[in-house]
């Protein structure tokens, strides 16, 4: 029986077999990936230059763009080429890679997003301490942590997937490599892999979940005391876009991922992550634009039952 180390290769599935399908869809993700690029590297750089622009929200946001870019990134050349290509494969230590990156960048997503609604709370909850106590020290501390878990943390799943045994079987019922498809074909150790990743995945959705909960019950709590129907509609719509994002992708991750990887749970999850890799990173724009919208027409930061209108607090 051979091990993981004997497959040189792995075959990838593509998203259909009809020769006009796969054109149309090379056509259709193209735009999509070029759209995530030049949308989310446009804000990075608008983000970077722009002075009014150097807020704590700014500043997380640009990290969630850069994370976006480089999570399709992962997934979307490989995809596109498949397409067209005679060949469906991806080396075994590309396949690695790929799940290592992957797992990586989702973990780093989820903290970011968790960070960005503890920012939210601070600055609606907390609008006369906001500019001391997220300062520019505090904001790169609070980004640098999930950074170094998810990397860190993707590096030890990555060498549990190592560990996979194959007999023979080397095609992946997925366009990317991910872990449920691999788990599908692996004929050894994949009991432990499945439970591993099931568990890390619970305990950091739950984690980073709660901080995003927590964040927003405060939220509510405090909007609910205001007296101004105008005010707490203003923070609603401010909050919409950050929410939309996060009910997407846990919604799809935890569609994935907390479910045992049979045939037919890897078919619909391929469907699904067709949505988080091209769809989801697609938001950050709009997720701006939204809030520049916002700020043009009057920024307000909420306290009480008073309005504070004011520029949005400096890093520095």
């Amino acid at each position: 029986m051979p091990n993981f180390t004997d497959v040189t290769e792995f075959i990838l599935v593509r998203l259909t077999s009809h020769q006009e399908l796969r054109v149309l869809f090379f056509v259709v993700f193209l735009i999509v990936y070029m759209t995530i690029l030049l949308g989310n590297i446009g804000m990075i750089i608008l983000i970077g230059i722009s002075p009014q622009l150097q807020s704590p929200m700014y500043f997380f946001l640009s990290h969630l763009s850069f994370v976006d870019v480089w999570f399709s990134s992962n997934v979307t050349p490989k995809m596109l080429e498949n397409l067209l290509s005679k060949t469906k494969t991806i080396s075994y230590k590309g396949c690695l890679v790929q799940c290592y990156f992957f797992i990586a960048l989702v973990l780093v997503e989820f903290y970011i997003l968790a960070v960005m609604a503890f920012d939210r709370y601070m600055a609606i909850c907390n609008p006369l301490i906001y500019g001391s106590k997220m300062s520019r020290t505090v904001c790169v501390q609070l980004i640098s942590v999930p950074y170094i878990y998810g990397f860190s943390v993707s590096l030890i799943c990555t060498l549990w997937t190592y560990d996979l045994y194959f007999c023979g079987n080397v095609e992946i019922n997925h366009f990317y490599c991910a872990d449920p498809p691999l788990i599908n074909i692996a004929c050894g150790a994949a009991r432990i892999k499945e439970y591993t990743m099931i568990v890390i995945a619970g305990i950091n959705s739950t984690y980073s979940l709660s901080v995003v909960l927590i964040s927003y019950t405060l939220i509510v709590v405090s909007v609910l005391h205001m007296c101004s129907a105008d005010g707490r509609k203003k923070v609603f719509s401010t909050c919409g876009s950050h929410l939309t994002a996060i009910s997407m992708f846990y919604g799809t991750l935890i569609f994935m991922y907390f479910r045992r990887p049979t045939e037919e749970s890897v078919e619909q999850g391929k469907m699904v992550a067709v949505f988080y890799t091209t769809v989801i990173p697609m938001l950050n724009p709009m997720d701006y634009i939204v809030r520049e919208t916002k700020i043009k027409s009057n920024s307000f930061i909420f306290h009480d039952c008073k309005f504070h209108e004011c520029k949005l607090p400096k890093m520095y």
